[in-house]
């Protein structure tokens, strides 16, 4: 069988891997995409991680549980009156089932759009050839290709508990938290950063009670601690049950559901009882397979693959990109390095700033930010001075009925430079926007506070936070 011969082939089609392909056939080469994901009915499902099992997924299910208590708990404020509210969890997850094949439908098209040949099934490297590298796909029908350049975006796995792997039927990673057929009475989830918020705040929406076991002491460590304390306080008002500092022992399946045996912050023994378990404590890089000693591809001890600032390997001509390589492990993240890697292929200056990659967690209220913390500020002695706003004052908010949280602003002292902003509020993934293209222009906080603001609109917020800095906010 002879190799087919592209100048680029991208192992991986998630949001690193197809959009690295789309962008270098944009460029003008010939490009091979390899993705292994499949759907119901064995086909051909693209989009890694985040379509499949991820951000788009999530996100349809929060949305419908999120009709679902408004329709509960706030329609009757707006003069609406409901009789018997049911929720039909299969349809629920039908109807995310059906935006997830929407989505891998369009990368499809998007391959096809712009000229990239599709491989379905696993992508691992056979050897180094004269002018680039062997690899092999594994699938329906196997196939041999030659790339000149090799662009690895095999993405990650979410990190088991030690000594109670994942079943998901009753212990779930991220994809068994996606399929839960019914409405669980008691939920239990280990671990409170984005996935478990995100699927704890869909399945209490929905009627679960939800307990959260976290063994860090704090928060969001990663999130500016003003900005954690208020989410907190809210999912706490929700009903969410967040325990700290906790050491979690055995974790035992039974006919009744799972028990978490674990030790609390004041070093008590504890048992918690639940009829399911949603493990969220990390994700891990995905090299498994990928036979990366046979060209002698280096990991480091995670397992990720090692690469310079601009996403090049110890290999010529080998790549690698978004969650199997250092960095936050961020849909966006990895887009973007897709599209510089491809552009650096071309011989151009492909750019990505760490320092402007927003992060987003799509509870209710939203949590979103970009750039530093005020801790950190303080931690490296930077001078600054911060500005806040709450959404109280906001009439937009008042209109909707969400006037939880609060839009913050940090600056430098003496230049004014943004240097940070965080909210936690409504739509605060879109609202972060306005913060990123003005961080990525070195903007002050007071080129927000000068810019015009449509009213009433939440992003009104974002303009008082700025005055705030200078303490002459309009509203508050």
């Amino acid at each position: 069988m002879s190799a087919k011969q592209f100048d680029v082939v991208v192992i991986g089609g998630g949001p690193g891997g197809y959009i690295g392909a789309i962008r270098a056939a944009q460029l003008g080469f010939s490009v091979a995409c390899i993705d292994e994901w499949k759907n119901a009915s064995g086909g051909p499902a693209p989009g890694g991680t985040c379509t499949n099992v991820g951000c788009i997924p999530s996100k349809a299910l929060l949305q419908s549980s999120e009709h679902y208590e408004h329709a509960g708990h706030h329609f009757a404020d707006h003069g609406i009156g409901l009789k018997d509210l049911s929720i039909d969890v299969k349809k629920m997850v039908a109807r995310k089932d059906a935006v997830v094949k929407q989505n891998n439908d369009g990368i499809l098209y998007l391959f096809k759009k712009n000229k990239v040949t599709f491989f379905h099934g696993r992508g691992s490297f056979v050897k180094a050839v004269d002018g680039g590298y062997e690899v092999a796909v594994a699938g329906a029908a196997s196939e041999s290709l030659v790339g000149k350049h090799v662009i690895v975006a095999t993405g990650s796995n979410a990190r088991p508990l030690p000594g109670a792997p994942f079943d998901e039927d009753a212990i779930l990673s991220n994809d068994g938290a996606l399929r839960i057929g019914a409405v669980p009475k008691k939920l239990g989830l280990i671990g409170s950063g984005v996935i478990g918020l995100e699927m704890g705040s869909v399945w209490r929406r929905l009627g679960a009670e939800v307990t959260v076991l976290e063994a860090m002491p704090g928060f969001l460590a990663a999130a500016d601690e003003q900005i954690a304390k208020e989410a907190l306080k809210a999912f706490t008002r929700q009903g969410l049950k967040i325990e700290f500092g906790v050491k979690v022992g055995a974790v035992k399946v039974g006919k009744k559901g799972v028990s978490v045996a674990y030790t609390s912050a004041k070093g008590e023994a504890q048992v918690l009882e639940v009829d399911k378990l949603i493990v969220s404590i990390g994700r891990v890089p995905n090299t498994t397979g990928l036979n990366a000693e046979a060209v002698g591809l280096q990991l480091d001890e995670r397992g990720a693959i090692v690469v310079d600032a601009e996403c090049r390997t110890n290999l010529p001509g080998v790549w690698a990109v978004g969650d199997v390589v250092r960095g936050p492990m961020l849909a966006h993240k990895a887009e973007e390095e897709g599209v510089a890697v491809a552009e650096r292929i071309a011989g151009q200056h492909g750019h990505v700033n760490f320092n402007t990659i927003p992060w987003v967690i799509y509870t209710s209220p939203e949590i979103a930010w970009v750039g530093q913390t005020e801790q950190a500020l303080k931690a490296s002695g930077r001078a600054y001075r911060a500005g806040t706003f709450p959404f109280l004052a906001n009439g937009r908010a008042r209109a909707l009925g969400d006037t939880t949280g609060m839009v913050k602003f940090l600056a430098d002292a003496k230049t004014d430079e943004i240097l940070g902003v965080h909210i936690v509020g409504p739509m605060a993934s879109e609202l972060i926007a306005e913060a990123v293209v003005a961080m990525e222009f070195k903007a002050s906080s007071e080129d927000i506070a000068r810019i015009c603001h449509a009213h009433p609109s939440l992003s009104e917020a974002t303009k008082e936070a700025a005055l705030a800095v200078d303490k002459r906010t309009l509203n508050f």
